[in-house]
């Protein structure tokens, strides 16, 4: 374990989560009404960035939003969570990323994601971010970002000895040179299958049956779903900021697992509204 605080820079998407509950998801053109409608944060990287910093790492976010109310009120709600925002960028003419989420009542959950301000972060971004990187004991990496700029912070970080951990979600085409690079790959089941066989160092999540990374396993606690929104990058933050810590796979799957499940109790991606940041999590 390190003796000081560890270090987690996250390279990643924010966006603004827009969720209505849902009896059943609909089929191929059909209409179901939905409930109610809740703002929260969310995007995959502030989601890891905060569960980072729960998990106790210093963490600093790099990444973009629109220069829009959102986006003033999500860099709020992060300040909030102890999450270092000097490197996201307020970018003109686009506005902050959004996810339009239907929950259903089993807690399950579609997403559908607008990439904004997320789609224009470019390998200068990261360039101009190259020390804040070399001082990070992990750099935490998505795909809701364009690849190029991910692909960048990775060798960046590969040059500076810091540890990568890849997150390979949503599904895309990921370079070998990536993939090498990560330890480990972050993915779902269904992401494995179109992994290919370049990840030298596999974690994978099986939702409610835990987690396998190489050869240790970990199974959540029992918990009552509300929401999946989130459980994943929860846990992928979480992974990431023991593993900066120095704690060996074993123990750090587990509090990964049991992060993610914990996850699932609340409403949304952080459990924060963005008209409350400082709020409790929501029931």
């Amino acid at each position: 374990m390190h003796d000081q605080q560890p270090t987690v820079v996250v390279l990643g998407s924010l966006n603004i989560d827009l969720v209505t509950r849902v009896p059943r998801h609909p089929g191929a053109g059909e209409t179901v009404l939905g409930s109610g409608l809740t703002v929260l944060p969310g995007g995959k990287g502030a989601n890891q960035a905060v569960a980072a910093a729960r998990a106790g790492a210093r963490v600093r976010m790099l990444g973009r939003v629109g220069e829009d109310d959102g986006g003033r009120r999500y860099l709020a709600a992060l300040d909030a969570d102890g999450v270092d925002t000097r490197d996201v960028v307020p970018t003109p003419g686009e506005p902050t990323g959004q996810a339009h989420i239907c929950v259903d009542d089993l807690g399950e959950n579609t997403i559908v994601v607008i990439a904004g301000a997320n789609g224009a972060v470019t390998p200068a971004d990261v360039e101009r971010a190259a020390d804040v990187i070399a001082e990070a004991d992990v750099l935490l990496l998505q795909l809701e970002t364009p690849l190029p700029a991910v692909v960048r912070a990775a060798e960046l970080a590969d040059r500076s000895g810091v540890r990568v951990v890849l997150n390979a979600s949503p599904v895309a085409e990921v370079p070998s040179r990536l993939l090498r690079l990560a330890d480990p790959v972050i993915v779902n089941e269904h992401e494995y299958e179109a992994l290919g066989e370049d990840a030298g160092s596999v974690c994978v999540t099986l939702g409610g049956r835990g987690a396998r990374w190489g050869e240790h396993e970990a199974v959540p606690p029992p918990v009552e779903v509300v929401d999946t929104t989130g459980a994943g990058d929860c846990f992928a933050g979480t992974l990431a900021a023991r593993i900066a810590a120095g704690e060996p796979p074993a123990e750090a799957l587990r509090a990964a697992v049991t992060a993610g499940a914990r996850a699932t109790t609340w409403h949304g991606a952080q459990g924060r509204s963005l008209d409350a940041p400082s709020s409790p999590p929501l029931p």
